[in-house]
């Protein structure tokens, strides 16, 4: 079968993550297309009402986990405004860069396979809303497997990506007394100055030569303008290179104290995926890097500041290699494109990567 054609059917089934019949539906195509390659359908896993994909291949010994997801964050009828399309060696489409091109990509990689004996393809259907029903599922199938190859998109320039950071996500609600703005304002406790304090309090734990960013992102406060705000709240993104960051951010965090007499402070939430450090690639990179070097690619790494589902195998302690997905860009933008000339290169290495793991 063609690249081309698995990825414009993957691509023109849209499948937002929060829209479970649309995720469903895509589900249906991945699994048609995978068959179709692999010889066998997948084990349907329903979580939470979201459909994930499993194909564990022959009977031995668990060695590589390929993990893929086949949601986006692109709106049902993007597809009408960004259609599908390949033009001067590029090819554009909602999702296809993050990641439906990876997805064709694992299954035509071990299809060509002479045996694919250890192979477990996992594709799920909820990694842009942080994997709330399929993390244990990653998880469990990655302490099985001596090694995890993540087909997201590669970094800038065709990079493998051999750090992520970890991520958290917290909402810290305000919560004070309202009062007439006019009449008797000093009867209230505004939580629109108390989130005010908080949000200065909680930028300043960002440290940039740790790599650590808290963002505070969007806030909220109030009902009316003539009245004292008895609540407020305001989100915050958190981005750590190790786990000793995200330890140290998330005690602060749920540590901290109001400011004006009478306010009181409730934080939810927490960390969300580990960090992938650089140690869990190290051994995995090398040998990409001297494949590569057969095949005529000459491979660089680099860290991102994104988090995949490659977190959670990493965080495991299973060694785990990312990027081996489509070279291009623009995820979650209307730029998103993959260029063409490096479909099969890249596919070529993944099965290389692949066989020298099971072998």
């Amino acid at each position: 079968m063609n690249l081309l054609d698995d990825i414009e059917r993957l691509v023109t089934c849209e499948s937002p993550s929060t829209d479970l019949a649309a995720v469903a539906r895509s589900a249906d195509v991945t699994a048609a297309v995978g068959s179709a390659l692999l010889g066998t359908p997948p084990e349907r896993i329903v979580l939470d009402g979201r459909t994930h994909l499993r194909w564990r291949l022959g009977s031995g010994p668990r060695r590589v986990l390929l993990l893929g997801h086949h949601d986006t964050v692109w709106p049902i009828g993007s597809l009408e405004r960004l259609p599908f399309e390949v033009r001067d060696g590029v090819l554009r489409g909602p999702g296809c860069y993050d990641m439906k091109t990876g997805l064709a990509m694992i299954f035509h990689a071990v299809a060509s396979l002479d045996s694919p004996d250890g192979v477990t393809v996992l594709v799920t259907g909820d990694e842009e809303i942080g994997s709330p029903s399929s993390r244990g599922l990653i998880e469990t199938e990655a302490r099985e497997h001596r090694a995890a190859l993540v087909t997201e998109g590669a970094a800038d320039g065709g990079a493998l990506k051999t750090e992520r950071k970890g991520t958290s996500n917290y909402e810290v609600t305000l919560h004070g007394r309202a009062a007439h703005a006019g009449l008797e304002p000093e009867r209230g406790v505004s939580a629109t100055v108390e989130a005010a304090h908080q949000v200065l309090a909680v930028s300043k734990l960002t440290d940039l030569a740790a790599g650590t960013t808290v963002t505070p992102t969007v806030l909220a406060a109030g009902t009316t303008t003539n009245t004292v705000a008895a609540q407020g709240k305001f989100a915050v993104d958190v981005r750590v290179r190790s786990l000793t960051e995200q330890q140290r951010v998330d005690q602060v965090l749920r540590a901290l104290e109001p400011v004006l007499d009478g306010a009181r402070i409730e934080v939810t939430g927490g960390p969300n995926r580990p960090p992938m450090e650089p140690s869990a690639s190290t051994g995995l990179f090398d040998l990409a890097r001297r494949l590569g070097a057969g095949l005529g690619l000459d491979l660089a790494q680099a860290a991102v500041g994104g988090a995949s589902d490659g977190n959670f195998t990493a965080g495991v302690g299973t060694p785990t290699l990312d990027g081996l997905g489509a070279v291009g860009g623009g995820a979650h933008a209307e730029t998103e494109h993959v260029l063409v000339s490096e479909l099969v290169p890249r596919t070529r290495l993944l099965t290389a990567l692949v066989r020298n793991l099971t072998t």
